[in-house]
């Protein structure tokens, strides 16, 4: 009896996905944040297809300054993005889902330098900041309106790590809530750890230090982003300058690593910084990104029982500096951003293995960062 239910559990996000699959849309927008140090202008928003995987243009928002990283309302009416420039700033727009019209509302001070990640709460209340050059992660407000309010917060952990060139000190990352919202963490490149706050919403000083308060990886590994296993029991972290990625059980803001796995084929010895990392939506396949000689994606299978990682396969981006890539929520199709290339291709997602397949799909932007899917209506 015990083996039937412990099946039932393993198989039960299989399920759900495939459930939940036959109400997704076949269309969705993709938004698209950029640095404009080169020939993009803005934000970028397509059209995508799952029976397909084409893209369309709809829409673009210009004079916004190196939106290099944004996020979206749980409500889809508002677009939140970084200008990742010395003197941070942060933006907010409307946005029309079903034309892809974005409207400029405000932008307020990120309180730090070089902002490189923003996320904000299902309630709308907070968005939270992470600056990569001062190493804090401040907290603003969110209006009624959806406006940005000036910041009321910054937390910052000192420290360094072994790598003298880019670890002197802090350098916040990401910027992320648990999925029950009762946690933030942030990755700190420059520390080699994830700090670890609790968070109430409705404080003005939302954030208090966790007990622990971190959790540390590798010295000179360079923690960069982490995403949580579909049941949320989970946690995959791909570090930067180790290019790996850590595998933690996760229980209520509490972190216990269980594996590390390299994103390097044996031999190796070029250069590498790891960037983006995603899961499936139906958990079964994990997905990371790396740059500069590597240039391509791996994929790994997840052990629905214990979370840990499989290589399954490494595949070329057709670009250089595959900064970000994004799933498309039927689970059918991956789009990668080539930041060094100005170009985005599509690769099909083989439903058994994981394995990526190239579609021929490719679309021409200037340096394309950051992907985010959501409705398009």
């Amino acid at each position: 009896m015990k083996k039937v239910l412990l099946i039932i559990a393993m198989l039960s996000p299989l399920l759900n996905f495939a459930q939940d699959k036959k109400l997704i849309p076949k269309t969705f927008d993709l938004v698209v944040g950029t640095y404009t140090t080169g020939t993009s202008k803005g934000i970028v928003v397509y059209r995508f297809y799952t029976q397909s995987g084409k893209l369309a243009y709809l829409s673009q928002v210009d004079g916004v300054t190196n939106p290099s990283y944004l996020t979206l309302s749980k409500n889809n009416k508002f677009i939140y993005a970084v200008n990742e420039v010395t003197k941070g700033e942060v933006s907010s727009f409307t946005f029309d889902a079903k034309t892809g019209r974005m409207d400029f509302i405000n932008k307020q001070s990120s309180l730090g330098a070089d902002p490189c990640y923003i996320a904000v709460d299902k309630a709308q209340k907070n968005a939270f900041v992470a600056n990569y050059s001062s190493g804090q992660v401040t907290v603003l407000p969110i209006n009624k309106d959806g406006s940005l309010a000036n910041g009321s917060e910054t937390v910052r952990n000192d420290g360094h790590g072994p790598n003298k060139e880019r670890q002197e000190g802090p350098h916040a990352h990401m910027s992320i809530l648990s999925p029950d919202e009762k946690y933030l963490f942030y990755n700190d490149l420059g520390t080699d750890k994830i700090n670890i706050y609790r968070y109430r919403a409705g404080k003005e000083s939302p954030l208090t230090a966790a007990n622990p308060a971190f959790v540390s990886v590798t010295p000179g590994s360079g923690p960069r982003h982490l995403e949580f296993s579909a049941d949320k029991k989970r946690v995959y972290l791909v570090t930067e300058m180790g290019s790996n990625i850590f595998v933690f059980d996760y229980d209520n803001g509490k972190f216990k690593q269980k594996q590390v796995i390299t994103l390097l084929p044996d031999g190796f010895t070029g250069k590498t910084a790891a960037a983006a990392i995603h899961i499936s939506p139906d958990g079964r396949f994990l997905y990371a990104s790396n740059r500069l000689e590597t240039n391509e994606i791996s994929c790994y299978a997840v052990n629905q029982e214990t979370g840990e990682l499989t290589f399954v396969s490494r595949q070329s981006t057709y670009g250089k500096n595959p900064r970000d890539f994004a799933i498309d929520p039927s689970g059918n199709y991956l789009v990668v951003a080539n930041q060094g290339s100005d170009n985005m291709f599509v690769f099909k997602i083989d439903q058994n293995t994981g394995k990526l397949q190239q579609t021929g799909i490719k679309i021409d932007i200037g340096n394309p960062v950051c992907l985010k899917f959501t409705s398009a209506e």
